[in-house]
């Protein structure tokens, strides 16, 4: 019963987590969407590519269950799973993503919870795992990779939220007085720590430098 429960909670908050970052590329240029938006080269598409790539492989060759994407060796990353090449399409990649759902799904479904894995790119002595830790593992990743592409978007255009149906209209008066709370506490308690630190110590005012002892 636990078990069953568990698995479909798991599979659950996978797939909300998926849909949650398909819809940060909602609405985006093919040059908005790859563009680099961070100093390492972060960008929108490639992360749902390297997000598809690591779904793909964990539920696909983990349990001999290869996926059907022609997918390069794990031995052979070189980082080209972090963004699209000049002739990879938005849609294509976001294809390649819901295809590779439907092959995870399928691994999800058919396999018990204990069902053993082999991660042969995970150190000794971890390689040997089962679906549960697999699960739980590619939840934490495209969680992760959900939230930078949060905060990509906003950075962007201002669009934040999980789903479409929680996000609101942007108002930027709102959005830029709330900023300004933080600031000022953050200015504040950097000007409180300097004032603090600039009083003698409650130890250093009971010694008098010419006490004798």
């Amino acid at each position: 019963m636990i078990d069953a429960f568990a698995k479909d909670n798991l599979h659950g908050r996978l797939r909300r987590d998926r849909e949650a970052l398909l819809w940060k590329l909602d609405g985006l240029s093919e040059y908005d969407a790859r563009r680099p938006l961070t100093a390492t080269g972060t960008n929108l598409l490639g992360l749902v590519k390297h997000v598809a790539t690591v779904e793909a492989r964990y539920f696909g060759e983990v349990f001999d269950r290869p996926s059907p994407e022609p997918l390069p060796r794990w031995q052979d990353h070189d980082g080209s799973d972090q963004y699209a090449t000049e002739g990879e399409t938005l849609d294509q990649i976001v294809a390649f993503y819901r295809r590779t759902w439907e092959h995870s799904d399928a691994t999800i479904n058919e396999l018990p919870l204990d069902a053993p894995g082999h991660v042969p790119w995970w150190s000794e002595p971890r390689p040997n795992t089962n679906l549960f830790a697999v699960m739980t593992h590619v939840l934490g990743e495209t969680n992760r990779h959900t939230g930078h592409a949060d905060i990509l978007r906003e950075g962007l255009d201002g669009r934040t939220g999980l789903r479409p149906e929680h996000e609101k209209q942007i108002d930027e008066e709102a959005r830029a007085a709330h900023r300004a709370t933080i600031e000022r506490a953050a200015r504040s308690a950097v000007a409180s720590s300097t004032v603090t630190s600039d009083r003698p110590s409650p130890l250093h005012q009971a010694v008098s430098p010419t006490a004798k002892s």
